[in-house]
């Protein structure tokens, strides 16, 4: 077994924010102050180039510098998203794969403790997509030289639903620390990928922002969340009473980050990232200059609002 696997267990990892200027801009000042903030709080690593720091959309040279900032800032395990980046000329299943693997060798020169793979959602249509999974990790493995994080993401955000089967086969990849569910609402699919990994000794993570509390019961051990990118103290309070085994804290705690996810998560799902950037603002991580998400959708008037209004609410 991994040694990372029993030093995160149990632990928090944000999927940090990349700040950015309302040009998208990556602000590097922003985001050198904002990795010291966060990181003061007790969480067990970060997560970078996951889907809230858009790292499939960030330029090879900002992954590289948004990577060395974090890891400057702290000395936690960093794992980074790795995938296809947006800006990609992949036409086949194969150079995908290639640029996968491309992805997590610059995660591995850049200092990075493990990558977290984001599906190929194509192979979920294939009869031989199952087996086309399996090897993809592996190779990201081999050619990285890094342990893994496996990625059950859910349509919308580009993934596919990976079967009990496939996630029993990926935990038993040696380089496996764990697979993370980032269903959104698919409650069945996210307790049958976390069952599927019971008896493993691997990481069961949760990315579940609106089944946060939830995924704990039906067995998650560690967490791997957007919705910790700010206000870290809401997520890590519920991870720590149902770890301590304190159940009447555990649902005070549950129904506070709750009220937070349903202001920050709801359609248009893209929205969370600016959603959460705007949170991080209130709290003052970012400037408001730097609170920019230049890929999601157009949000309606009065969201920012919401977001505010229950910030102010658990706060008082």
């Amino acid at each position: 077994m991994h040694p990372l696997v029993e030093r995160l267990r149990g632990t928090l990892l944000p999927a940090v924010v990349t700040p950015m200027d309302s040009d998208g801009v990556v602000a590097y000042d922003a985001l050198s102050a904002y990795a010291v903030s966060l990181t003061k709080h007790a969480v067990g690593g970060v997560a970078v180039w996951a889907h809230t720091g858009r790292g499939l959309y960030l330029s090879p040279g900002d992954r590289a510098k948004v990577l060395e900032t974090w890891r400057s800032a702290t000395d936690v395990p960093i794992v980074a998203g790795v995938g296809v980046p947006r800006s990609s000329a992949a036409q086949t299943l194969e150079q995908a794969a290639d640029a996968t693997v491309e992805m997590a060798r610059a995660a591995a020169a850049g200092g990075a403790d493990a990558v977290m793979v984001y599906p190929l959602a194509a192979l979920g249509e294939l009869p031989d997509g199952h087996a086309q999974a399996v090897a993809l990790h592996e190779r990201v493995a081999a050619e990285s030289g890094l342990p893994l994080v496996g990625f059950y993401l859910h349509g919308e955000a580009g993934g596919y639903p990976y079967s009990p089967e496939l996630i029993r086969d990926l935990l038993s990849l040696d380089a496996m620390l764990g697979v993370k569910t980032a269903t959104l609402d698919r409650a069945i699919g996210c307790q049958d990928a976390i069952w599927a990994g019971r008896g493993s000794g691997k990481l069961l993570i949760t990315g579940e922002d609106r089944m946060y509390g939830p995924s704990f019961m039906w067995g998650a051990d560690t967490a791997l969340v957007g919705i910790a990118s700010a206000q870290v103290e809401l997520s890590a309070a519920v991870l720590r009473a149902w770890t301590a085994g304190d159940h009447s804290e555990f649902l005070t705690a549950s129904d506070r980050l709750d009220r937070f996810a349903a202001a920050t998560f709801y359609a248009p799902i893209e929205g969370y990232v600016q959603r959460m950037l705007w949170a991080a603002e209130w709290e003052g991580l970012l400037s408001a200059a730097a609170a920019y998400d230049p890929y999601g959708p157009e949000l309606q008037a009065g969201e920012r609002d919401l977001v505010i209004r229950c910030l102010e609410e658990l706060h008082q």
